[in-house]
């Protein structure tokens, strides 16, 4: 028969392993929460820390302490000429260059110049054997000899048959025929000289000359060798250094400007050193391209320089400028001083109190150090030029002086722990007038910024070490007594 088990025995055998399993799954929730609330925990000490930076603490951000003044750096526009300069990037070029070669064959016996030396026009710079064309020239002046001699002997014989013939002695026929002979033989003695001259040139040119002057390159052909005519190296290649020419581009936009420019007058050229900011030469503009060149869209120019000192020298790269005209009596101010909006260019005018106000302006140009002013300012005006990150319209501001060009930190200052446990910047906080900008007092720091943050100038130099009571960097300081 068949056996039923007693259902008692399974449970007890089950019973204990639901007691294990709910037992893992409460220690797993509990775990859970734990974790839930320490990160909730660490989450709410996180924003109680960011909240007073992103709402100023009391310290020293652009709402913390609006009673206090922006410090800034302020200038004054002036007023004087300004050129007005075209910008190019261009090549030298030698004004004159030449491939000296000989016009006649034969062996080459002399070679009279030093490679790099500076020659003169008709120095010899090497010489042909000239045995051949000297036995050339001879001859043909021995042949010239021949036929004068030939021709005196005909002009005896006209003068007796002319005698003959006016006694009626002798046939006038004869007298006429050896009148035609003696004029032959003049027309032979012409081509005689004709060839004369011919072998003397050619006999001259075993002296092989320098057509221009300018400075001798690398020699092409060593003494001894046979050089021939048709030779394309040529002996040597002369190149003129003095003046030299510079050939650049400008965009197809100036062209009408460039034209009016010229059609005043003559136009100053600057080139520039490899710094690109030192006038090395100043030449002269002495041609214009008659059209565009269609794959770039510049139009090329050519200008002429002394090169007094050879600082230019043929292949060379160089960064070129043109003026084309002068803008008389412009307001100036430096270009730090103007600023961009969504509505256009403006700058900060100091008013009465100290207040800041933005006025538009308008600039016909401007470079890395000055921007010209059409309209919107006055020579009475101080525009602000340094401290714009806490500046905004109607802000009272506290003018510094710029005595000097600041110091650049080539590298982070060492950082050192005060006695209060705060960091601080060790050998930091020099100021101008050669005190510490940050002193203590009752265990507190007071900061002084003389530069802003927001320096248009790009002026740079070590944080400043955070103040007691929660304040931050960067915001308006405190007014020094």
């Amino acid at each position: 028969m068949l056996f039923k088990p007693d259902s008692t025995d399974d449970e007890k055998r089950t019973a204990p392993r639901k007691r294990s399993l709910l037992s893992r799954v409460l220690g797993r929730m509990v775990s859970l929460l734990i974790t839930l609330v320490i990160l909730g925990g660490l989450g709410y000490l996180g924003w109680l820390a960011f909240q007073p930076k992103q709402n100023g603490g009391g310290g020293r951000g652009a709402g913390g302490r609006p009673d206090l003044p922006v410090p800034v750096l302020a200038a004054t526009p002036q007023v004087h000429d300004v050129p007005v300069y075209l910008d190019g990037v261009g090549s030298v070029r030698a004004l004159n260059t030449v491939t000296v070669r000989s016009q006649v064959d034969g062996k080459l016996l002399k070679v009279n110049f030093v490679e790099g030396q500076d020659v003169k026009k008709d120095d010899v710079l090497g010489e042909i054997d000239p045995a051949i064309y000297q036995a050339q020239y001879d001859q043909a002046v021995a042949t010239k000899a021949k036929d004068e001699a030939l021709l005196a002997n005909q002009k005896i014989d006209l003068a007796r048959y002319e005698q003959l013939a006016a006694t009626n002695a002798g046939s006038k026929q004869q007298a006429d025929t050896q009148r035609a002979l003696v004029a032959q033989q003049q027309a032979i003695i012409k081509a005689d000289q004709a060839q004369i001259d011919n072998a003397r040139a050619t006999l001259g040119y075993t002296k092989i000359v320098a057509p221009i002057a300018g400075r001798a390159g690398l020699r092409q052909v060593d003494q001894g060798n046979i050089i021939h005519a048709a030779d394309t190296t040529g002996l040597v290649i002369l190149t003129q250094l003095q003046p030299i020419a510079v050939w650049f581009s400008l965009p197809q936009q100036q062209i009408m400007r460039v034209n009016a420019a010229a059609a005043k007058g003559q136009l100053a050229v600057d080139v520039f050193g490899n710094d690109g900011v030192t006038v090395i030469d100043t030449g002269k503009l002495t041609g214009i391209d008659n059209q565009v060149d269609p794959t770039t869209g510049t139009l090329k120019l050519k200008a002429e320089f002394p090169n007094a000192s050879y600082q230019l020298w043929p292949g060379q790269f160089v960064n070129v400028r043109l003026k084309v005209e002068t803008l008389p009596q412009a307001i100036v101010v430096p270009t730090s001083a103007v600023q961009r909006g969504p509505a256009g260019t403006f700058s900060y005018v100091i008013g009465e109190g100290d207040i800041v106000t933005a006025k538009p302006v308008t600039v016909t140009q401007q470079n890395e150090h000055e921007a010209v002013i059409a309209s919107g300012l006055t020579t009475s005006d101080r525009v602000v030029t340094t401290g714009f990150a806490n500046l905004a319209d109607g802000a009272k501001v506290v003018v510094g002086k710029d005595d000097g060009p600041p110091a650049a930190d080539l590298a982070p200052r060492k950082r050192s722990r005060n006695p209060d446990g705060k960091r601080g910047a060790q050998g930091e906080g020099q100021g101008k007038d050669g005190k510490k900008d940050w002193q203590g007092k009752d265990g507190e720091h007071r900061g002084r910024h003389e530069h802003s943050e927001g320096d248009q100038k790009g002026q740079t130099g070590p944080a400043p070490a955070p103040a007691a009571g929660g304040e931050q960097p960067g915001g308006a300081p405190k007014a020094q007594p």
